[in-house]
């Protein structure tokens, strides 16, 4: 199968020369990494191997995003009579081969499938995706004609991806920068270097390359502060409130949040935190009520509550004082987006300006934000959270009142140029 398409020296280079059992894609953010993969990749892989014996399989972070990064691309491309859309069972019919499409935090779902032998993989996002799913799959491609397409973006050094890419394998590795896509255009290059300049995104998904987390985590703000402070309260905005509950060892914590309702700005209203070791939920609950009632009567109706899903009990309850008090708002759970992705967007909202902190009301995020560190002991991005190094419940309150929208936010973030 062929179709005319516009390719770089890089993408080229890959289609000539990735016939090795392992051929995987390396590096920047929006390099045109995964174009070739569904423009011809998987659609000529797939049909070399229509009537052999084996598998195929797609594996992604998600369901959700195999639908939305590989299928719906190959859609576009070749129609839904050659693609299908991953039904119920996990499979996609395409080119006239079943294709079983699974997400790899879905590690029961792999399991299910130890024992098939696999003749095609392609692994989407492969940095990301769960280890254990990783190591079952791999031993899977046990024909001769068996390989396996891949690709992502690069994280720490000591990355388990990395060890294996490095290792004696039949591999055809490539490494891409944000500046070997030619088709992008200048503008768009320029604004995606300003959203990482200055921390530890601009090494990996603008450079492509792999790069431990270390220091101070939110530089910008640790160096000047006053660059995000404001006295003007942004209008059109949905008002959401985060609440961290503590233990023996933390701090409540409450935060109000504007967010703008075409996603491209948030902004931090109030902040507080609260001893947990010696107060009783009468008083936490008072506390949060009268922080509830401040916020509306200074900048208007709180829409959104969400708090700590891991403490049901002091959710249920507070509800009922919520009720009681004459405050018709649900409490939700916090959806707890890892600290990973949590770093990511805030320092990309940092970067544009985008981020904004009430004068004199947001004392305790900022502290926060200030003095959290990259643990470099941890296996992935987060921060150091012992306690006493920095502030995490404000952190953790902060991130709960607009984590919601964490992904309109950050696809809205590419559009603000």
């Amino acid at each position: 199968m062929t179709k005319e398409i516009e390719l770089s020296h890089k993408q080229a280079e890959y289609i000539r020369k990735a016939n090795h059992r392992w051929n995987i894609k390396i590096g920047a953010t929006q390099c045109g990494k995964t174009y070739i993969d569904t423009q011809y990749l998987i659609p000529n892989r797939i049909i070399e191997r229509l009537g052999k014996p084996g598998l195929v399989f797609i594996v992604g972070v998600s369901k959700g995003t195999i639908q939305r990064n590989i299928i719906e691309p190959l859609q576009e491309i070749w129609g839904s009579n050659l693609v299908a859309d991953i039904g119920s069972n996990n499979i996609s019919t395409m080119f006239g081969e079943k294709v079983y499409c699974i997400g790899a935090d879905n590690v029961g779902m792999v399991r299910k499938y130890r024992g098939a032998r696999i003749k095609y993989l392609y692994i989407d996002e492969i940095v990301d995706i769960n280890e254990e799913v990783f190591e079952l799959l791999k031993s899977r491609l046990s024909f001769e004609y068996s390989c396996c397409d891949a690709s992502g973006n690069p994280q720490s050094r000591t990355h388990f991806i990395k060890k294996f890419i490095e290792s004696n394998i039949d591999i055809y590795l490539q490494h891409y920068t944000l500046f070997d896509n030619p088709f992008l255009p200048q503008k768009y290059i320029e604004e995606l270097c300003k959203e990482y300049q200055g921390t530890v995104y601009y090494n990996r998904y603008i450079l492509g390359q792999w790069c431990n987390a270390e220091g101070l985590i939110f530089q910008q703000i640790a160096n000047d502060y006053t660059r995000y402070i404001t006295k003007e309260v942004q209008l059109n905005s949905i008002i959401s409130i985060g609440i961290d509950w503590g233990g023996n060892k933390s701090k409540h914590s409450i935060t109000a949040t504007k967010i703008s309702r075409d996603f491209k700005n948030v902004q931090c209203l109030k902040s507080d935190t609260m001893i947990a070791t010696g107060t009783n939920t009468k008083q936490v609950f008072r506390w949060i009520i009268n922080f509830i009632k401040e916020i509306q009567d200074k900048y208007g109706t709180v829409s959104f509550i969400f708090a700590d899903s891991a403490e049901q009990v002091l959710n249920n309850s507070l509800q009922g004082e919520l009720i009681s008090n004459g405050l018709n708002i649900k409490v939700q759970d916090s959806i707890k987006i890892e600290i990973k992705n949590r770093i990511e967007l805030w320092n990309r909202l940092l970067n544009l300006d985008k981020l904004s902190f009430i004068e004199g009301q947001t004392k305790t995020i900022i502290e926060a934000l200030q003095t959290a560190l990259y643990d470099d002991k941890a296996k992935d991005d987060r921060w150091i959270d012992d306690g006493e190094t920095s502030d995490i419940d404000s952190l953790d309150s902060f991130n709960y009142s607009f984590e919601f929208w964490f992904e309109q936010i950050s696809y809205y973030l590419g559009k603000v140029a």
